[in-house]
C-alpha cells in the first residue's frame, strides 16, 4: 500500500523556523475538512469528471477489445503518438511494464527531425499499429506526426492503412474526430470534461498499459483504493489532503516555492515529469504564490544537483518516491577491497542507502522533504500513485484558490504559433 512519511517537512524535526510547526498544520485542519467535503459534493453534481474515470466499466470494456483485436492481428510495434498528458501518462507505463516479451512500444512526443527519422527507421509498417492521442485532435505536434506516419502506414498496408489506426480522442467533436469518421478510424473516447493531464484513467492510460501485458483492473482498483482513503476529510488519515498541506504551508509560509518531485527509482523518472506538468499547468496561473515543480530522479541528480539543494538558497522542498521491492540482482563478492562495505550487497540496498543518506544530509542541512512509498512498482500501487497526485493537486487548487482545470497561458502560446505557421 502507498504510505506517505512528511516527518521531515515539520518544524519538531528540522526546526520551526525552517519547517511547519505543530500550530500551523492544526490551523488548516479546519479548511482542508471543508474542501474535502466539498470535493466530493462537487464530484456528486458532476464536476471533476476525471475522478468517476476508474468506475467507467464500459470504457474499461472498450480498451478490452481494442486490446484483443491488436493481439489477434499479431501486432508486434504500436506507434504511440501524443504529447503533454496524452505522451507523459503512456511514457511512464512504457517504462514501467514493457519488457524482452511485450510488443514494441515507440512513444513519438517530439517533432525534432532528427528524431522522427531515426524513429521512423525501426518502424515496419506492416507489423505496426498507430495510436493517435489527442482529445481535441487541433494540437500541432501529435497531428502533423500522425499525418507523416498515416502515409507511411497507406504506403505499407494500402487500402486496409486505415484499419491499423487507432485514435484516442474526445468522442463527441474535435478535427481528428471528423477525420477519423471520414477514413472509417476506430476511435476510444477520452471523456468530455476529463483534460489531457487527467486523462491517466481514461484510454490514454489504459490502452498502453494493456498493449503492454498490464492488468488494467488492478489499475484502476487502485486507484480506487486511495480514492476511498482520500475522501476522509481528516486531515491525518488522508495523505492527498496531507501531502497538499505540506505544499501549500511550505511554500506560503516558509518560501520554499520549488517542489522537488524526486523518485528513486528510474522505472519512475517519468511520473516526475508527468507531475511536473500536472502541477505546473494546473497551478502556474499566480505571480504571488503557487508551486514551482521541478523533475529529478535519484541516484543520478544527486551528482548534478544536490550541493544546490545542500547549501543553496533555501527555495526548494523534495517529494522522493521510492519502492520497498526489486529485484535481487547483487554485487559480486569479489571487488576490490577498499570497495569491501558494497561487497555482495544488493543493487537495492545500494539505492535505499543513497536514498537515506541524502534525506539524513537534507534533515541536517535542516531542508524540508517528505516521501511516497510504495510496496511494489505494480499495477495496482501505480494506480495509487496517480490517483493521489491528482487529488492532491485540486485540494491544492482550493487552498491556493485557483482554478486547477483552465491553461490560458498554453492556448496563448498555441494561437501565436499557428500565426507564424499561417
Amino acid at each position: 500500500m502507498l504510505t506517505l512519511d512528511i516527518t521531515a517537512t515539520l518544524g519538531q524535526t528540522i526546526t520551526p523556523s525552517r519547517g511547519i510547526p505543530d500550530q500551523e498544520f492544526a490551523a488548516l485542519r479546519t479548511s482542508v475538512r471543508r474542501y474535502v467535503e466539498d470535493w466530493l459534493q462537487e464530484r456528486e453534481r458532476g464536476e471533476h469528471a476525471w475522478s468517476m474515470d476508474p468506475y467507467d466499466k464500459q470504457v474499461i470494456q472498450q480498451v478490452k477489445n481494442a486490446t484483443s483485436w491488436v493481439k489477434a492481428e499479431k501486432i508486434r510495434t504500436v506507434v504511440w503518438i501524443g504529447i503533454g498528458g496524452s505522451g507523459l501518462g503512456p511514457k511512464v507505463i512504457q517504462e514501467v511494464f514493457e519488457g524482452p516479451e511485450t510488443l514494441e512500444f515507440i512513444l513519438m512526443d517530439s517533432i525534432d527531425p532528427a528524431m522522427i527519422e531515426l524513429q521512423l527507421s525501426l518502424i515496419d509498417w506492416k507489423e505496426a499499429l498507430i495510436v493517435v492521442a489527442s482529445k481535441s485532435g487541433g494540437t500541432l505536434e501529435p497531428m502533423s506526426l500522425f499525418f507523416l506516419c498515416f502515409e507511411k502506414m497507406q504506403e505499407a498496408r494500402k487500402e486496409r492503412a486505415a484499419e491499423f489506426v487507432i485514435a484516442v480522442t474526445d468522442p463527441h467533436g474535435g478535427t481528428l474526430r471528423s477525420f477519423c469518421k471520414e477514413w472509417g478510424i476506430r476511435m476510444l473516447p477520452i471523456p468530455p470534461g476529463v483534460g489531457g493531464r487527467f486523462s491517466i484513467f481514461t484510454p490514454v492510460g489504459l490502452f498502453p498499459l494493456a498493449l503492454l501485458g498490464g492488468d488494467i483492473d488492478r489499475f484502476v482498483r487502485g486507484a480506487k483504493e486511495i480514492d476511498t482513503i482520500c475522501q476522509n476529510p481528516n486531515l491525518d488519515e488522508n495523505p492527498a489532503a496531507q501531502l497538499a498541506a505540506v505544499q501549500f504551508l511550505l511554500d506560503t509560509k516558509r518560501d520554499y516555492p520549488v517542489r522537488v518531485i524526486m523518485p528513486y527509482s528510474t522505472r519512475l523518472a517519468s511520473i516526475a515529469r508527468w507531475d511536473q506538468q500536472l502541477v505546473a499547468e494546473s497551478l502556474g496561473k499566480s505571480e504571488a504564490k503557487n508551486p514551482i515543480p521541478l523533475a529529478a530522479v535519484g541516484t543520478e541528480d544527486q551528482h548534478s544537483l544536490l550541493q544546490q539543494w545542500m547549501e543553496g538558497p533555501r527555495l526548494a522542498w523534495h517529494l522522493f518516491i521510492r519502492e520497498e521491492e526489486r529485484p535481487k540482482i547483487a554485487v559480486p563478492l569479489a571487488v576490490e577491497k577498499s570497495f569491501a562495505s558494497i561487497a555482495g550487497k544488493t543493487f537495492a540496498e545500494l539505492i535505499d542507502a543513497c536514498y537515506e543518506g541524502t534525506s539524513r544530509a537534507l534533515t541536517g542541512a535542516k531542508r524540508p522533504h517528505a516521501t511516497l512509498t510504495i510496496t511494489r512498482l505494480d499495477e495496482e500501487h501505480l494506480g495509487q500513485l496517480f490517483y493521489l497526485l491528482m487529488i492532491e493537486v485540486i485540494l491544492l487548487g482550493k487552498l491556493y484558490r485557483i482554478d486547477p482545470y483552465d491553461q490560458p497561458g498554453v492556448e496563448a502560446g498555441k494561437k501565436i504559433t499557428k500565426q507564424i505557421l499561417e
